[in-house]
């Protein structure tokens, strides 16, 4: 086969903004409303059926994480299935599977059946966090990627904070409200399908896959004959998942999991039982003062999405896995603290909490090469999610027996860790940055 990359012509990931982008955009940005959604809407609503189903604090933690282990599994399955299949097949399925699964928490009856449909959600959250990131990301212009990808974050912290706002709107109900709490969650999924049909499949993938006409095709279709797929080597680098642990890849694959394991475990265990946590320690309206925590989740998400072009990776990853620890230990540390300052800290804890989250789309597709980062960012959302899991299974059973401050303790070690080991090995992957430390060290080797 001739090789059909106009070296006269414009690469598609130099193009401008066209509509197509802003369709890919829309899907993307709305599964990200909805999962967070999903995830967001079981704390407030397991804080309504702790009677009705007479929930114990290992039931709670079984409910807590079951979306997240459900994650774990759906991200690494399709992760790899993405990279040989494509990403457009589930782009739509996995969100239809959702707004189905979303609908049937309505009749659940006991503990067990609501564990397993939320797994069941989680692996559809999963799925999508992999494909949805890598057709984001493949179809974006370079130059505008990091910005897409950092707004994802914003979308899915949206639908988290708004899922606690409807749930604390909806108390009240009764037995059942619990049931039309969780339920909310399929009406975005049914807007997001909406804006998902007709979606193309990645030009890069393609590509790779040796459908170089069928990539051509979908590009003049989109964008115009004028553009081309970038030049690329002649010989396609090995696209085998134990390439993820080569002595090229193997850093890149640790800070990938570890920095993403190490954010998720302490915003999920806190954010998932903020009722609890709130009042265990002593914060007067514990719901209220959820809804301003959850405020400024947002605020810190905006903040971040701001800072990410601004800053380098390393900057942007060290100082906020630092400060998220120092601000929690001043509020472990301190248990008489004044209710101003208590609350003031919380804030800037969500703040800074939130902010080091937005990474978490933009950096795991920058540590990958096109033929593997399906599957490097599936076995990077896997492997968040075993902190995650944890983190929401463990802290109402390690609150229960040994008082929120150890289980607050737990998440301050994991944030150092997360600090430290991106300190050790995480590369700087932000043009602006990288190449600056390219020219300094060409300019000290001519001295």
């Amino acid at each position: 086969m001739n090789d059909m990359r106009d070296p006269q012509g414009i690469s598609f990931e130099d193009a401008p903004s066209f509509p197509i982008h802003r369709k890919l955009a829309a899907g993307a940005f709305m599964g990200q409303i909805t999962d967070g959604y999903i995830l967001g809407v079981v704390g407030i609503a397991l804080s309504y059926a702790t009677v009705p189903l007479g929930l114990t604090s290992v039931w709670l933690g079984i409910l807590g994480a079951a979306s997240l282990l459900g994650i774990l599994f759906g991200s690494f399955i399709t992760g790899s299935l993405a990279d040989r299949f494509g990403r457009k097949p589930f782009f739509g399925t996995v969100m239809f599977l959702a707004v189905l699964l979303s609908l049937a928490q309505f009749v659940v009856t006991d503990p067990m059946l609501l564990a397993i449909l939320r797994f069941a959600l989680g692996m559809c959250i999963g799925a999508d966090y992999t494909v949805g990131i890598a057709l984001l990301s493949e179809w974006t212009p370079a130059k505008k990627r990091s910005g897409f990808l950092a707004w994802l974050l914003v979308s899915w912290t949206v639908g988290y904070v708004l899922a606690y706002i409807v749930g604390f709107f909806m108390d009240g109900l009764g037995d059942n409200g619990w049931r039309w709490v969780l339920c909310t969650s399929a009406i975005p999924g049914a807007i997001t399908l909406f804006f998902r049909f007709g979606v193309p499949e990645s030009p890069s993938w393609l590509a790779g896959k040796g459908q170089v006409e069928k990539a051509l095709e979908n590009i003049h279709k989109h964008l115009g004959p004028n553009y081309c797929l970038p030049k690329t080597e002649e010989e396609p680098p090995s696209a085998s998942w134990f390439r993820l642990f080569s002595p090229e890849l193997r850093y890149n694959t640790i800070v990938s999991c570890v920095f993403f394991c190490c954010q998720v475990l302490p915003f999920f265990a806190i954010s998932i039982f903020l009722p609890l946590v709130l009042s265990n320690m002593h914060i007067e309206n514990p719901y209220a003062s959820g809804v301003m925590y959850n405020g400024f989740t947002i605020v810190g998400v905006l903040v971040g999405t701001w800072l990410i072009d601004r800053i380098s990776r390393r900057a942007f990853l060290l100082w906020t896995f630092y400060g998220a620890a120092v601000i929690l230990t001043i509020m472990t540390v301190w248990t008489d603290m004044p209710a101003v300052l208590s609350l003031t800290m919380l804030a800037a804890f969500s703040t800074v909490l939130a902010i080091s989250i937005v990474l978490e789309f933009a950096y795991p597709p920058e540590l990958f090469p096109t033929e593997l980062r399906a599957s490097g960012i599936g076995l990077t959302i896997a492997m968040s999610r075993v902190g995650a899991a944890s983190g929401a299974f463990l802290l109402p059973i390690v609150n229960e027996h040994y008082g929120i401050y150890a289980a607050l303790g737990a998440c301050i070690a994991t944030l150092a860790i997360g600090g430290i080991v991106c300190h050790a090995w995480a590369p700087e992957t932000s043009p602006q940055f990288s190449s600056k430390k390219v020219k300094t060290v060409a300019a000290m080797a001519n001295l």
